[in-house]
């Protein structure tokens, strides 16, 4: 996630205030996109989602380099 700003190639959407840019090519792969800010025992920060399949590490979870 980075700041940018919008391009004739980019979907805006705006939510309470916050305008998205999303690259319209990544959009069409990827709706719906979720974007919630969370807070944790972990810490806090923005969690995003989309309907992008992901791939499992052959390694496992506790692998930090994967």
């Amino acid at each position: 996630m980075a700041l940018d700003e919008s391009k004739d190639d980019d979907q805006e959407f705006d939510d309470r205030g916050i305008k998205f840019v999303v690259e319209t090519a990544l959009y069409n792969r990827v709706k719906p996109i979720k974007v919630d800010y969370v807070t944790s025992a972990m810490g806090s920060g923005f969690n995003i989602m989309g309907n992008i399949p992901v791939q499992p590490s052959s390694c496992g979870s506790s692998c930090g380099s994967c």
